[in-house]
């Protein structure tokens, strides 16, 4: 079986699932789909043609939140054979199915993961701990596409991270579509994951609502040596009525005061954002709040879209703004933030950096900065050495 993702890391996650349930399906092609904008969709139905090409006798089923989403759409095309279903897609029954069709209601479904061993890649593993979305951003389908907030059981997620450590995963990345949801005690679980799992070396948390981000999580990327410095925020926007009126419960104010209390207490900590640019009735004011908060925040890793209307959503009856601007103020944003980079990458020449390779030479650091090493070494290895520069962007050891 052939497993192509498109999306976030939850996507990832499934998809290392959906290549164990379907390892026997040797002439499968599964194109696991993201529905967050509109080119995320366009990009899956592209790549589902060009599949259809290139392997006219395979049998293409077509999963994930854009299938869930528009299950219809995907069944036309004349290049699918199957379409399921983001809670059927994990189950072993309808992978096999001769069933064109299986796209149940994520309203009513139990989420129930089986144990996965391993990723296509062998450096970090991704860790789903939660699935669903309780919440109602107005500019946002997740809670369409995969349902209700639900959570993984503490002792099945260290259980999980003990099978990925024994097979050589020196980092592990918490994923979900809201981490901070975790419907048990979140600062719990990880307490549980670095003392409970057995040679975990690397633990890197995913998306956080700023909302409910506080100190007591913040300290423990002072106190926790396995804690890798690097933080990443579902900002958004930088202009509080904006927040409003997307229906995110935290404020700009919220952003600094994280990123000041980071800052101050491990100082080399990486942080990161996602961001929306040109949210109906975004006007320049509202934009250059945002412009000003990745310089206020000292954000260095910037995930930029502009607006994209997503069909059911209240944000698609508000107000639009035009798609030139809102793509003109994402250009702006990414080089403010690539700026913000350079400078943050500056400050680590002459130190000492450990860099998780992703190949013989190159890979991420504790901060998740892209980094060089000269001498070869394997995919999958700890090299610990000093920066001596810096290349477009990745330092060089």
């Amino acid at each position: 079986m052939k497993v192509i993702t498109f999306g976030c890391r939850l996507n990832s996650y499934e998809s290392a699932l959906i290549q164990e349930l379907g390892k026997d399906m040797e002439k499968a092609i599964v194109i696991n789909t993201c529905t967050v904008t509109h080119e995320a969709e366009r990009q899956c139905a592209q790549e589902i043609r060009k599949q259809r090409r290139q392997n006219p006798d395979a049998l293409i089923i077509v999963t994930g939140c854009a299938a869930q989403l528009h299950p219809e759409k995907y069944l036309k095309m004349k290049e699918v054979d199957r379409v399921l279903g983001n809670y059927d897609k994990l189950r072993e029954e309808c992978l096999h199915s001769d069933d064109q069709k299986i796209v149940s209601d994520v309203q009513t479904q139990t989420l129930d993961l089986p144990l996965v061993s391993s990723f296509e890649r062998k450096t970090r593993a991704f860790l789903q701990i939660q699935q669903g979305c309780s919440h109602a951003c107005t500019f946002c389908v997740i809670p369409l596409v995969r349902g209700k907030n639900q959570s993984v059981e503490p002792s099945q997620l260290v259980k999980q991270a003990q099978i990925f450590v024994d097979k050589g995963y020196q980092e592990i990345v918490l994923t979900g579509v809201d981490i901070l949801s975790y419907s048990f005690d979140f600062i719990d679980l990880l307490k549980r994951l670095f003392h409970e799992v057995k040679g975990l070396k690397r633990l890197r948390l995913g998306s956080l609502d700023p909302a409910v981000v506080t100190e007591e999580l913040l300290d423990l990327f002072k106190t926790e040596e396995k804690m890798m410095p690097s933080l990443h925020l579902s900002v958004q926007s930088g202009d509080n009525l904006i927040l409003k009126r997307m229906a995110r419960r935290h404020t700009r104010e919220k952003v600094i005061s994280i990123s000041k209390y980071i800052s101050k207490n491990v100082p080399n900590i990486s942080i990161g954002a996602d961001i929306i640019t040109g949210f109906p009735t975004e006007d320049e004011a509202a934009f250059q709040n945002t412009f000003d908060l990745v310089k206020e925040a000292n954000l260095v890793h910037l995930h930029v879209f502009p607006y994209s209307i997503r069909p059911g959503t209240k944000a698609a009856l508000m107000p639009q703004v035009e798609k030139k601007i809102a793509k003109e103020r994402s250009e702006r944003l990414r080089k403010e933030g690539e700026q913000n980079l350079k400078h943050f990458l500056e400050t680590f020449i002459g130190k000492e950096v450990t860099v998780l390779l992703e190949d013989n030479q190159r890979g991420f650091t504790e901060n998740y900065l892209s980094a060089k090493v000269l001498a070869s070494h394997l995919e999958g290895d700890l090299v610990t050495g000093k920066v001596k520069g810096i290349e477009n962007n990745v330092l060089v050891l």
